[in-house]
């Protein structure tokens, strides 16, 4: 018997009116090669104002992710919202998985809407597809955020016991939940105080069909190519100014790796560690994130000391 309500289904469309009235409308772009980008672009892009893509992470599709920095960033920004391939509203048909591949279906949608300048922030694995955008098309990126992505981790670090997880296999199976069992287990991950231990079953199996059903195989050939022989010394230093955010509990990318991505740009990045949050600080210490974001975005391209956030 179908559902008669679904708590995620009201939200997201809950979400996409909040959206709309944050000035921004949904929109479809066609790739011609069997690739379809949805994307959230201003409905009337103003001149005067710079141009900023957000770049969403595995889990909750980009609204979810992302509604309230829309909502506080939309002022001051021309904001671009895409999904990414195999999230929300987007699809290929073709083989590639890299994040190097994302990165240029995204440029493609900002070409198809005429944006050749821009900063890019990106979240978890959108951290990933933000810095391999900056490095590949870095003429086009004034600014980057890279928010609580590994970048620099190298393949060895699974099996050296850097992570909780030995295998990208493992983690596959923690990122990508299909019971209300593992959805606490990657709540757990995530937040520093896992709100899913108050959460019933059914509003957790109710999130998971609506957000994790969809292209698990093709998003765990995603995470296994983020991994596949990665070394540090074939990542590329980008050279726009960058500020990288961290949970001093993060469990999913330890901190270590922020650090270590500090130490690879040197001069050229910032470091923002924010404490008592883990991977999700986003939703734990969202003022704390917002603030240095919002700072570093429309302030100078001076890059100042790491800093915590209490």
């Amino acid at each position: 018997m179908p559902k008669c309500f679904s708590f995620t289904a009201t939200q997201n469309r809950c979400l996409k009116s909040t959206f709309s009235s944050r000035g921004l409308r949904s929109t479809f772009t066609d790739l011609k090669d069997g690739t379809i980008m949805h994307c959230w672009v201003p409905k009337s892009k103003k001149p005067t104002r710079p141009n900023l893509v957000l770049i969403h992470g595995f889990g909750a599709n980009s609204m979810w992710q992302w509604s309230e920095t829309v909502r506080i960033l939309s002022r001051h920004f021309n904001v671009y919202v895409p999904d990414l391939l195999f999230f929300g509203d987007s699809y290929t048909t073709r083989p590639e998985r890299t994040e190097s591949f994302q990165a240029q279906c995204v440029k493609r949608v900002m070409e198809a809407n005429s944006v050749t300048k821009m900063s890019v922030v990106g979240l978890s694995y959108g951290g990933f597809v933000a810095y391999d955008f900056a490095a590949q098309f870095g003429d086009c990126v004034e600014k980057v955020v890279i928010c609580c992505a590994g970048v620099c981790l190298e393949e060895m670090d699974l099996k050296e016991g850097l992570f909780a997880v030995s295998s990208v296999e493992d983690a596959a199976n923690i990122l990508l939940p299909q019971t209300p069992e593992q959805m606490r287990e990657l709540m757990g991950y995530t937040f520093v105080k896992a709100p899913a231990k108050v959460l019933p079953s059914c509003l957790l199996t109710d999130f998971i069909d609506e957000m994790f059903t969809q292209y698990v195989e093709e998003k765990k050939e995603l995470l296994l190519a983020i991994a596949k022989d990665r070394k540090l010394s074939d990542l590329p230093k980008i050279t726009q100014p960058t500020l990288i955010v961290w949970g001093d509990q993060d469990k999913i990318f330890p901190l270590e790796l922020g650090h270590r991505l500090k130490r690879h740009l040197g001069e050229n990045a910032q470091m923002v560690v924010i404490k008592n949050a883990g991977h999700g600080f986003l939703y734990e210490k969202p003022k704390d994130f917002h603030k240095p974001l919002k700072a570093f975005l429309l302030g100078t391209t001076k890059t100042a000391p790491s800093q915590d956030q209490t």
